[in-house]
């Protein structure tokens, strides 16, 4: 098993494995809670390690593109097919209930059909999916996002694995450039999506369109299955069991930040164009503003890991990033809509705070093995009760016939998860339910 040194978070300092006992790819499929796979790694030649590759950002760009393409049409979507304001506060929930269910299934999927067949599957749901939401009805637009998000979810998953089975020796690197494609793909689809629509008549075909995506992403990646399938031989992977984890400190406290955390991001992704939006902002300049929040987003991700990887400087790092938010919060209530730009910085500030999370979440636990459970829990449970997020504030947008209740309900939250940030940093959290060497 994986020896680690304990977690210590009265300096601020994020823990290390140490890698003589654990490759460099296990963080990764521990940050995502991802199952280990039922197959092992496999030789390939040049052409494969290619073409795995430019699957890998293919399948990057596709894993936040469908969410926020859609949350730059919500006010479209709900003008052009007539829906209630039921509907509308449940579309904004969909995808956090498909990470929270389908994420949990995706252990079982990936030791039946192995970890590359079960990213085909996901990556086929995902482009079907999407691909619904162009018919122009409220039904359709429900049940394509089901499809697609499970899709997604499945995906979020089992990423890692995948890049740890097949680039073990560039793990960093892979990860890296699946981060970065990730979040550029939101990036990209958040400032066009509008623009996309308009050009073809219609939101739900501007939607649609993002199936053609899912499509590339889904052909690039079956010769890598088709290799796999032809060279993998079956193995034995430990497993450990989570619930068990929920019944420490450490355990409670992970899981409230990551919910915290995914509370205020889809709670935010979800509504904060629709926003701009009713508050007289044009579509195109609330999209352009969602864009500038995603891209500040992936600077502030890496600024923060390089901040708080310093010695003492964890805690500061968490508080940093969840004071911004609550900081964006107060600029939304108060700014002119002419200075969005404003709490669009400070919110994608705040969702810097995503890496953080994960890399926490990697260096605890007694084992490999637990680990990944811990993140599993963590996400499952996390994603389940974030959901509660975009639908509270759409409900509460409804009763009020205003933006000041629900954005109050997202400060709350904030001061909630600077609280966990520094529970989570203290001495007690370390003394009694850090990780310990197996």
């Amino acid at each position: 098993m994986a020896a680690t040194t304990p977690y210590t978070p009265s300096t601020g300092n994020i823990p290390t494995v140490s890698p003589a006992r654990v490759a460099p790819a296990q963080v990764a499929a521990a940050q995502a809670g991802a199952a280990l796979p039922a197959t092992s790694a496999v030789p390939k030649t040049r052409v494969v390690a290619v073409v795995g590759i430019i699957a890998v950002v293919l399948i990057g760009l596709n894993l936040r593109a469908g969410i926020t393409s859609a949350a730059a049409l919500f006010h479209d979507l709900q003008q052009v097919l007539g829906y209630g304001a039921l509907v509308a506060s449940i579309l904004p929930s969909i995808p956090l209930l498909c990470f929270a269910v389908a994420g949990m299934g995706t252990s079982w999927l990936t030791r039946r059909v192995g970890v590359e067949k079960a990213i085909a599957i996901a990556l086929a749901l995902l482009a079907g999916g999407l691909l619904v939401r162009g018919v122009p009805v409220t039904g359709a637009l429900l049940g394509g996002t089901v499809l697609a998000m499970s899709g997604l979810a499945v995906c979020n998953v089992a990423m890692p694995s995948f890049i740890r089975e097949h680039y073990s020796e560039r793990t960093s690197m892979m990860t890296g450039l699946y981060t970065f494609t990730m979040s550029g793909g939101a990036t990209f689809a958040a400032v066009v999506s509008v623009p996309l629509a308009q050009e073809l008549g219609s939101p739900s075909m501007g939607l649609a369109a993002w199936g053609l995506l899912g499509v590339a992403a889904l052909l690039g990646f079956l010769p890598i299955v088709l290799h796999t399938h032809r060279n993998a031989t079956k193995i034995d992977r430990p497993r450990v069991s989570m619930w068990p984890l929920l019944r420490t400190r450490l355990g409670i406290l992970i899981t409230a930040i990551f919910t915290f955390q995914a509370f205020l991001a889809y709670a935010v992704m979800s509504w904060f164009a629709y926003i701009l939006t009713s508050q007289g902002l044009s579509a195109s300049d609330s999209g352009l503003q969602f864009g500038v929040m995603q891209l500040v987003s992936v600077a502030a991700g890496m600024i923060l890991l390089a901040f708080g990887s310093r010695p003492g400087m964890l805690r500061p790092a968490l508080y940093l990033a969840s004071s911004s938010t609550l900081l964006a919060i107060a600029a939304m209530v108060w700014l002119p809509t002419s200075l969005a730009v404003v709490p669009a910085i400070l919110f994608g500030f705040g969702l810097g705070i995503f890496p953080l999370v994960l890399v926490i979440i990697s260096r605890s636990g007694r084992s490999t093995a637990e680990t990944t459970a811990l993140s599993t829990i963590a996400q499952s449970l996390g994603y389940l009760i974030a959901a509660i997020g975009p639908f509270g504030m759409g409900l509460l947008h409804s009763a009020t016939g205003g933006w000041v209740l629900p954005l109050s309900l997202l400060s709350v939250v904030a001061v909630a998860l600077m609280v966990t940030c520094h529970l989570l940093t203290s001495k007690r959290t370390a003394t009694k339910t850090g990780p310990r060497t197996a």
